[in-house]
């Protein structure tokens, strides 16, 4: 009998592996929806949807491996970066789903929430005011007008699989929706500054990406992120993650 792997558990939702089966566990029946929905509609490579029934979605593994994890070394060369940078326009680029994802928050309710965060992150000590203050100076940056793309909403490099310069698939799909593609971008290369070059030359050099733009969103979902992750029982203050993030702007 195979091994029950758990990938990652906290309060909200789980994810345990059985042999080439993923199971999410989610209390939120909404995020499992849209999970699905968005892999229908996203044209690049996603895993194979096995069954979906309340509060439990199973996915076939996908084949090859991960780009790396945040805190982490990278384990994919330049190319590989930059043919994750391309599957990731053409998702951009896509037709817009109807929902608004988590990368599309209006400015006044990311603007809220973000003072909201700067403000507990020094009252509860977790992090220096310093730190707080100049980084929100630095995420003001992201707090502009821009033109809405089908985003994922979560793309952290962990989610994407690349069997040696080819992607293979994107998982985790339950935060996106029409957002912000910058964000998409940041969240990327949020950690591994050294790739975001070959990222965006695999995005194209067509459009103008605002990279100040991009490191404004390092800033800001890293702020967001420190106390949700502290809570939920992991370290944002390891090497490479978000408290490092952070520091690297000042």
């Amino acid at each position: 009998m195979d091994e029950v792997q758990v990938v990652v558990a906290h309060s909200e939702r789980a994810t345990l592996r059985v042999g080439d089966v993923f199971l999410k566990v989610d209390a939120d029946q909404a995020r499992l929806d849209v999970e699905v929905e968005a892999m229908s509609l996203a044209p690049v490579p996603t895993p194979e949807v096995l069954w979906c029934k309340p509060s439990v979605l199973a996915i076939a593994a996908l084949p090859g491996t991960t780009l790396g994890r945040l805190g982490g070394p990278s384990t994919g060369s330049p190319a590989a970066w930059a043919a994750a940078g391309a599957a990731i326009r053409k998702l951009h680029d896509a037709p817009l789903p109807p929902w608004p994802g988590r990368a599309g928050r209006s400015i006044a309710a990311l603007t809220a929430e973000l003072d909201d965060e700067c403000g507990l992150l020094v009252t509860n000590g977790l992090l220096p005011a310093d730190l707080v203050t100049h980084n929100r100076r630095v995420a003001e940056a992201a707090l502009r007008p821009w033109t809405p793309a089908f985003t994922h909403g979560d793309l952290q490099i962990a989610h994407v699989f690349v069997d040696g310069d080819e992607v293979t698939g994107i998982i985790d799909w339950s935060e996106a929706g029409r957002g912000d593609a910058l964000y998409d971008l940041a969240t990327f290369t949020l950690g591994h500054e050294e790739h975001l070059e070959d990222v965006v030359a695999g995005y194209g050099t067509d459009i103008d990406i605002d990279i100040d733009v991009i490191h404004a969103w390092w800033s800001l979902r890293s702020l967001l992120a420190v106390r949700w992750l502290v809570e939920h029982g992991f370290d944002p203050f390891a090497p490479g993650c978000e408290v490092d993030a952070l520091r690297s702007r000042m």
